[in-house]
């Protein structure tokens, strides 16, 4: 009995890390989309607001 238990306590263990991973990767691939258009946002301000107070535009 105590060798089933030991192997429900492992496979329990492993069940936890993978739903763990599973909650994580989901969250980065939520936000993967929103964090591309935020970034891009960023990126072209450090480019467009120098270029403006160059004269360059």
């Amino acid at each position: 009995m105590t060798s089933i238990n030991r192997m429900m306590d492992a496979i329990r263990y492993k069940a936890q890390i993978l739903a763990r991973t599973t909650k994580l990767e989901s969250g980065i691939m939520g936000m993967g989309i929103v964090g591309f258009a935020f970034g891009l946002g960023i990126i072209m301000l450090c480019i467009l607001v120098p270029a403006l107070m160059l004269g360059a535009i």
